[in-house]
């Protein structure tokens, strides 16, 4: 399998491609990575040094790999956070591409906003580029509760009223949504529940609600939910195969007390999980 990933890196730590990356190529994947940002850690940090990249820069770094005459063997295209709406034009340009030199190639846009308690965090027009433009061109999304909010414009505190905003978002057109956090009236408060909407129905997924703020986690989870969903073409199977490796990775870095996650060091959990969790359909 080979994905062209486009999303932010640092060099320190595990978040967009620093944390999508490896656990793909552990699962066997070929990965292309672009990087839409290079940063030498994090934001959360309050303090980090780099430059976010021109959408001149990814749109030549995809036109080399263009010129490779490698693009018709991309199976997918996975984006991330963006920097600026121009980078997102292009990312979908990039999809373009990649989709004309195999129709079969999906892409799967991780739509990153904000969180819910935080609010939206990225730059001004991105929120309005992923609502109008990337999940119209996506075959998969995998928003969290608050991104779902914003992109059907509706609340979710109960699971039907999330379930009638998935059908919303349908509706744009991504066959496949992942929603990677939600809490609903019949969640427990130590428990975290999983979404997904795909060709083979309505699932939910529950695991305990882990005591623990890094960051990574949503970009892990968007490329494993992603391969395994072209791999198995079950989008039921692609969430409990990802949830359960998340689960374990965030577990190992809980118990280690790290604030980066232990990307490396638990990464058995990407081919092997040590708790496998089931999706439930509907």
């Amino acid at each position: 399998m080979n994905l062209l990933s486009i999303q932010s890196h640092v060099a320190y730590g595990h978040v967009g491609n620093a944390a999508a990356a490896f656990p793909l190529q552990r699962l066997g994947a070929e990965v292309w990575p672009v990087h839409t940002v290079q940063f030498s850690n994090h934001t959360g940090y309050g303090a980090w040094r780099g430059q976010v990249f021109s959408a001149d820069l990814v749109s030549d770094v995809v036109t080399g790999i263009e010129e490779r005459g490698v693009l018709g063997a991309c199976d997918g295209v996975l984006s991330g956070y963006m920097g600026d709406a121009a980078i997102g034009e292009a990312i979908l340009a990039a999809v373009a591409k990649a989709k004309t030199a195999n129709p079969r190639a999906q892409y799967c846009c991780d739509p990153v906003i904000g969180d819910v308690g935080r609010g939206i965090f990225v730059r001004p027009g991105i929120p309005e580029f992923m609502r109008e433009r990337a999940i119209k061109s996506a075959d998969v999304i995998t928003p969290n509760q608050f991104e779902l909010e914003y992109l059907s414009g509706a609340e979710t505190r109960t699971l039907q009223a999330a379930l009638q905003a998935v059908e919303s978002v349908h509706r744009a057109g991504p066959k496949t949504i992942l929603v990677t956090s939600l809490h609903v009236e019949d969640t427990p408060k130590d428990c975290v529940d999983l979404l997904v909407s795909g060709s083979d129905g309505k699932h939910r997924l529950r695991t305990p609600l882990l005591d623990i703020s890094v960051n990574g986690a949503g970009d892990a989870i968007a490329a494993l939910f992603f391969f395994h969903l072209l791999k198995t073409n079950s989008s039921a199977e692609a969430l409990s195969n990802a949830a359960s490796s998340i689960f374990g990775l965030m577990k190992r870095t809980k118990e280690a007390g790290s604030r980066e996650i232990l990307l490396i060091a638990a990464q058995e959990e990407f081919v092997n999980p040590s708790q496998r969790f089931r999706a439930n359909r509907i």
